[in-house]
């Protein structure tokens, strides 16, 4: 670490045995489980593989959004204090997960260790997907849209605090979360920093309707029941540039209702405008999209219980490499339209 040994970070960083993971070939994934789409991520832990807490994690804009050396002090200010109540035995030591290995893992293993190349932390993701897929094991809610962002509960932090809230809207607020609280235990797990926050929210069940959110205010717990909004998991995905994520080259936005009733459009249906067609889908020929078209249907199919969008439903319904056919309608015309889906393969 670059922190000089005077300062208040490095007399922290004096105290702990600090380890940089450049390959993750011998690595257990198991106990180091997160987003393995995260740019920086620290785990602070013992010698007996207790995590205390992580820290780092990301939204879809930004890679160090909640990243500041102010909150890291505080992260390892409380990782000394956690060790500390450990070595008293004051502190509950939780049970180890049975041991995960990159060359355990089929597809990873055969594309990367058996060709003697690096196993990168996004590598290790990606496989895992790819090998649920081929397994009919995949669930794109959970395995695909990680880590869903808090801000979408209406959860704004004051970063350089850590989990400080500086304000409450939508869920939270009608949850009861005011300014000033600090976020203490998600569903009864605690958590120290936005790592442990967003590790723990990423652990809750895509079908819920609620979720426990725990904070302190005037040094009392208080226990929030945060109702969840329709769809409060979805994310922005095209950082993570995932395999089984099928890429249609247009972005969308859904029509509101009174947009579907003019068009006589079912209610309840998917409809989306295209708002924006890349240059890829025409050097391509993928499709035939312009940017104004609205598309009503996938395959025939125009309702989806979750999807109100038509990438959505192509997302979560179609597997990358497929070919579809739109319903579109163009200046009033009704047509249908094929469209090609691509699977992308990066840096492997």
């Amino acid at each position: 670490m670059l922190s000089p040994p005077d300062s208040p970070l490095g007399k922290q960083l004096s105290q702990y045995v600090c380890v940089r993971i450049t390959r993750m070939d011998d690595v257990n994934v198991a106990l180091f489980d997160r987003d393995w789409n995260n740019a920086v991520y620290y785990f602070i832990m013992n010698a007996d593989e207790q995590i205390y807490m992580r820290y780092g994690g990301r939204d879809a804009k930004s890679d160090d959004a909640y990243l500041s050396l102010d909150s890291m002090e505080i992260a390892l200010s409380k990782g000394l204090e956690l060790h500390r109540l450990y070595q008293k035995g004051e502190l509950k030591r939780t049970e180890l997960p049975k041991p995960v290995y990159p060359r355990e893992m089929p597809l990873l293993g055969k594309r990367t260790i058996e060709q003697h190349a690096c196993v990168e932390c996004h590598l290790i993701g990606d496989f895992q997907n790819v090998q649920r897929e081929q397994d009919g094991k995949l669930d794109k809610l959970t395995h695909l849209y990680r880590s869903p962002d808090i801000k979408t509960i209406g959860i704004d932090l004051d970063v350089p605090k850590g989990l400080a809230v500086r304000e409450a809207r939508g869920a939270v607020e009608a949850a009861g979360m005011k300014s000033g609280d600090r976020i203490v235990a998600v569903d009864g797990t605690p958590v120290w920093t936005f790592g442990d926050l967003q590790y723990r929210y990423d652990k809750v069940d895509r079908n819920a309707a609620q979720v426990q959110i725990t904070v302190e205010r005037a040094g009392k717990p208080v226990n929030l029941a945060v109702a969840l909004p329709v769809r409060w998991w979805w994310t922005d995905l095209r950082f993570r540039q995932s395999s089984v994520e099928p890429r249609t080259y247009f972005d969308d936005r859904p029509l509101t209702d009174a947009e579907k009733q003019k068009l006589g459009l079912k209610p309840d249906g998917f409809a989306s405008e295209v708002r924006y067609v890349a240059d890829f889908a025409r050097t391509m020929k993928s499709h035939e999209l312009k940017t104004g078209d609205i598309i009503y249907g996938v395959d025939g199919v125009e309702r989806d219980e979750v999807a109100n969008s038509v990438n959505l439903f192509i997302t979560l319904r179609k597997t990358a490499g497929d070919d579809v056919m739109l319903d579109v309608i163009r200046g009033g015309q009704r047509m249908k339209m094929p469209l090609k889906t691509y699977r992308m393969s990066f840096r492997k």
